[in-house]
């Protein structure tokens, strides 16, 4: 059966890939961009592909956007919008923080919270949010967007176990390092406020982040994990992927237990 999907942050990277995919299949999508020239660019390519998509913007920290995607009766909500931005924590800016944290956190639970209320009033649906392999342990010089994305799991939890009682599931994603662009744009933001000159942390210091940025991995198979836990009437609440990826965050996180500072 066909479902109404609506989708955040589709103007590019897992959003758009996911939008095209459950398009081709028959699905209802309602692909949602932050910025105009971004819904142009996706109508037009949805267009080359014979693909019916519903394009329009939403940028999930507008209110007006928020209240007019209301209109909507969606059977699934794929929170995926996010930012980052890359930086060592003792030194990043705070209006970087508290924007990361507005982009991330604040914003997708207002859209939850919309899309909550008329999913309970027809006791089903389900709101899926793109975490991260960082929401549950911190990479280091992200850990500002792993701090967000810690947030959206304890979010999602609690979210998880209080519209079980209503017929509605939660799930999250949580990728791990795929060549979407965003990861690349996330530390080519830190240029625009790090200087060595002036900050404490030593350029070497990220030669680590360089390395994984050089051996990302083909985002399609996590679109393929991502549209299986849209479609799903029954997902896994967590859906870390790859394996490799999910095995070393258990492993990290049975070693916290025992880590000296």
């Amino acid at each position: 059966m066909a479902k109404t999907i609506l989708i955040t942050g589709a103007g590019s990277g897992f959003g758009k890939l996911a939008a095209l995919d459950l398009a081709r299949r028959g699905h209802h999508v309602i692909a949602t961009a932050e910025i105009w020239p971004q819904v142009t660019t996706l109508k037009k390519e949805a267009q080359a592909q014979n693909l019916a998509i519903e394009v329009d913007r939403l940028d999930v920290t507008n209110e007006r956007d928020r209240q007019n995607a209301s209109k909507w009766d969606v059977d699934v909500l794929f929170s995926n919008a996010g930012v980052m931005e890359a930086g060592p924590i003792a030194e990043q800016p705070l209006d970087l923080l508290r924007y990361m944290f507005d982009v991330n956190v604040l914003s997708p639970v207002a859209l939850a919270q919309v899309f909550a209320r008329k999913m309970v009033a027809k006791q089903s649906g389900k709101i899926v949010f793109n975490s991260s392999m960082g929401g549950l342990w911190t990479v280091p010089y992200v850990a500002g967007y792993c701090a967000t994305k810690h947030a959206i799991e304890a979010i999602a939890e609690g979210m998880k176990e209080e519209l079980a009682w209503f017929g509605v599931k939660v799930a999250t994603i949580n990728p791990g390092v795929f060549g979407t662009g965003f990861n690349d744009r996330g530390v080519d933001a830190m240029s625009r406020w790090y200087d060595p000159g002036r900050n404490f942390t030593r350029p070497e210091a990220f030669a680590g982040v360089a390395e994984a940025l050089a051996n990302q991995l083909d985002p399609q198979s996590m679109v393929d994990v991502i549209v299986d836990v849209l479609l799903a009437d029954s997902p896994k609440f967590r859906n870390v992927h790859p394996k490799e990826t999910e095995d070393f965050i258990k492993q990290l996180q049975k070693d916290a237990w025992d880590a000296m500072s």
